[in-house]
């Protein structure tokens, strides 16, 4: 993890940034796309329909029956093509101000790594997930319709700035803003505090890339646990139904009126299944790229 947090400031690591998040991100996404694709039915699965699914099982079952195994990547192009920006955002940020907050020793600790991540999900959320994500809530969204009206990612983007405008593809920023912030703030503040205590007095101390990993997914857990309701609510936001709520706050008022507190832990399970391979695999293939780029270009 030396790379990635102890990065000077050098014209090539932007590059790298791109490359290694992009790398990272597009392997991530197509190896746990299914579980983001039933965790977001299951979202949008409301009491008041009434609900389709009685389950991951049953929602998995019911998708396959009913459009085959390529039925749980409906909606993978909208993130693959957003994970590389997405990514370049993310830590091009993050590095850009862990450079500025790091003290004259150059140790980032971990409250300075949570602002730090608070900053980097800000700025992607409002540069890249907000209109990679209500792309990708509409397609799935639209599966479940009888008559699906997308046929491909240009083609439901068209459609929907056709139909909607450009704000079409920003349905939901408040809440996806707050979901990606404090996201990006806890995992970096968990990935940072264990890192310093694993490394403790000496900061050259190698880190395994299945420590790195093991670090991953207890941030990524750390984040489901602590931001899923915001998760429900920008699901919701981004919707094909969407028109029906006021705002974030009208949204959250209206789960809580007519489904309960419980409606705001829906898809958990599946979303911490999907997140922890994310931080996982996504920490995991990003420190390896970057030592690969390191023996191109050569810092130290």
């Amino acid at each position: 993890m030396k790379a990635f947090f102890q990065m000077k400031p050098c014209s090539w690591r932007a590059v790298s940034s791109v490359h290694s998040g992009g790398i990272a991100g597009g392997i991530e996404i197509c190896i746990t796309f299914p579980t983001e694709y039933v965790k977001t039915q299951l979202q949008l699965d409301e009491k008041a329909n009434p609900p389709k699914y009685r389950g991951i099982v049953d929602c998995v079952k019911q998708t396959v029956n009913s459009h085959g195994v390529r039925g749980l990547y409906r909606g993978l192009s909208s993130l693959l093509y957003g994970s590389i920006p997405k990514a370049a955002v993310r830590f091009g940020m993050f590095e850009f101000l862990s450079n500025k907050m790091r003290d004259e020793s150059g140790k980032l600790d971990s409250k300075r790594g949570f602002f730090c991540g608070l900053g980097a999900g800000v700025a992607e959320a409002v540069v890249v997930v907000c209109p990679m994500e209500t792309v990708k809530v509409k397609f799935i969204h639209d599966q479940t319709s009888a008559n699906p009206k997308y046929r491909g990612f240009f083609h439901g983007v068209r459609e929907i700035i056709r139909a909607e405008g450009l704000k079409g593809t920003y349905q939901g920023l408040t809440a996806t803003v707050l979901k990606q912030g404090s996201n990006q703030a806890i995992r970096f503040y968990v990935m940072t505090s264990m890192r310093n205590w694993y490394k403790g007095d000496d900061p050259n101390k190698a880190i395994n890339p299945l420590i790195t990993g093991l670090f991953g997914a207890i941030a990524g857990a750390a984040s489901v646990f602590g931001n899923t309701p915001l998760d429900v609510i920008k699901t919701r936001m981004q919707g094909l139904e969407a028109h029906k709520y006021k705002s974030t706050v009208d949204c959250a008022v209206q789960i809580m009126k007519y489904e309960g507190p419980m409606a705001f832990y829906k898809g958990t399970v599946p979303r911490l299944g999907r997140v922890c391979m994310d931080v996982a695999i996504v920490f995991i293939i990003y420190e390896e790229v970057v030592k690969v780029l390191n023996m191109v270009w050569k810092t130290d």
